[in-house]
């Protein structure tokens, strides 16, 4: 296995598709760093010891992946929060952030169900 921005990457998939197992690059920007880096799309277990010291120093220098992007967002999320802004209260208040509908739909973010029980009514 290849071992790029920290991240293990598999041996036997096509190096397009194993450097969207880096946090932060996706089937677009994978492409993109092939080009730049003059890499022909092969298998991670084709690849020589140049070709991955290539691949790692442009991911180092060129992007923000895996831990300091993941830092990064949740800074920007507790800034929003300690703001008060609307996308702020959303994310604090554990609901669906961007303009979603609540009334159906938005078990994912709120959890299951919680039922609430019938009381009887009391004779008199």
């Amino acid at each position: 296995m290849a071992r790029i921005a920290g991240v293990d990457i598999p041996r036997d998939k096509r190096l397009e598709v194993a450097l969207t197992y880096i946090y932060g690059i996706g089937p677009t920007k994978a492409k993109e760093i092939l080009q730049q880096t003059q890499i022909e799309n092969k298998r991670v277990y084709e690849l020589t010891a140049d070709e991955i010291a290539r691949l790692r120093d442009h991911i180092d220098r060129h992007y923000v992946v895996e831990g300091d992007l993941r830092r990064e967002v949740q800074m920007n999320i507790k800034r929003l929060i300690e703001i008060g802004s609307y996308r702020g209260r959303r994310h604090r208040a554990n609901l669906p952030v961007r303009g979603q509908r609540t009334r159906t739909n938005a078990r994912t973010k709120r959890g299951p169900r919680r039922t609430v029980p019938v009381r009887k009514r009391s004779r008199k």
